[in-house]
């Protein structure tokens, strides 16, 4: 078994993490979305969707028994600290040992890779906004951080999730400053420009990796 070679994927809401990671995963990289398991262990039925329900009542719910409105808790955490803390101590154990589970499963399966360029050692791309936060940056070998201007966060979130400007400038706001990803980074990608621009950045670091592990 080989140990995996770690990227932590990190940057503010909106800033097109989703993207880079697509063209890392085209490039043979394993990628696990933080996003997304949280998604799946909130799923009715999941001890921490008994454990929501518990913290912050029914009505966080789509319906009885339904789905947990998302957009409905967001609004309610992302406006109280307390409750955003309270919600993160609920979640972040859960979403932590699916990513562990997922990094095992990459270390017995062994190297990943394209047809043109196989790997000696998995590749696994962590995705995940509190990267920095929750400590996984302290397990990677390298960072991440995807950047853009804060208006076109504000714009990409009212373009696809329909919010509103208000809501989508508090989503913004209420994050840790962009500078203090960028103090860990060992790669910093602009997603500012055009999608051809970010992949030239992605391709060039990719490089970096595999030459790090030695393909």
């Amino acid at each position: 078994m080989t140990k995996p070679y770690l990227i932590g994927l990190t940057g503010g809401i909106a800033c097109g993490k989703s993207t880079v990671v697509a063209m890392l995963a085209a490039l043979g990289a394993r990628t696990i979305d933080a996003d997304r398991v949280t998604h799946r262990v909130q799923r009715p039925g999941t001890p921490v969707y008994q454990q929501i329900v518990a913290a912050f009542g029914p009505q966080v719910l789509t319906r009885q028994g339904g789905m947990i409105d998302r957009r409905l808790l967001g609004n309610i955490v992302f406006s109280n600290p307390a409750s955003l803390e309270r919600l993160e101590h609920i979640v972040h154990p859960a979403v932590r040992a699916e990513i562990r589970a997922f990094i095992a499963e990459a270390e017995i399966v062994g190297g990943y890779g394209t047809r043109t360029q196989p790997l000696p050692r998995p590749v696994v791309v962590i995705d995940a906004i509190k990267l920095v936060e929750s400590g996984w940056a302290d397990e990677c070998h390298q960072i991440w951080v995807i950047t853009c201007e804060e208006s076109q966060q504000i714009e990409r979130l009212m373009t696809t999730r329909g919010m509103m400007e208000y809501e989508a400038r508090r989503r913004v706001a209420i994050q840790p400053a962009q500078s203090s990803r960028i103090e860990r980074a060992t790669v910093v990608i602009d997603n500012s420009g055009s999608q051809a621009h970010t992949r030239e950045q992605v391709d060039a670091a990719w490089r970096a990796v595999i030459h790090d592990i030695g393909a």
